[in-house]
């Protein structure tokens, strides 16, 4: 599989950061070429040309309508991440949940 670039929409907090860390983790061990990273809702549109997919923590629920407008023209597809997967830091459940998406 090619490189795959993940973004995760966070409030800067250090849960969504240790998620993308845990979630690199998962995918190196896997074999899984991915970039993941975990930036503020006001960074989001600057990248939105070099991602694959977009993943909001649970609390940006919200926002996702929004982001789907802002991402639409990229063909990037924008999901909530599971609270589970997000209260648990669980990398290897994230890294799963955005591959299932992404060739959705």
């Amino acid at each position: 599989m090619e490189n795959i670039n993940v973004l995760l929409c966070c409030g800067a907090g250090m849960s969504s950061g240790f998620l993308a860390q845990k979630t690199r983790k998962a995918a190196k061990k896997q074999g899984v070429n991915a970039s993941v990273e975990a930036r503020s809702e006001s960074e989001i549109p600057q990248y939105l040309d070099a991602i694959d997919i977009l993943l909001l923590g649970p609390h940006y629920a919200s926002l996702k309508e929004q982001m789907q407008e802002q991402a639409a023209p990229y063909s990037v597809p924008v999901e909530v991440i599971p609270q589970d997967i997000y209260g648990m830091l669980d990398g290897p459940g994230l890294l799963k949940f955005a591959l299932e998406h992404i060739q959705a």
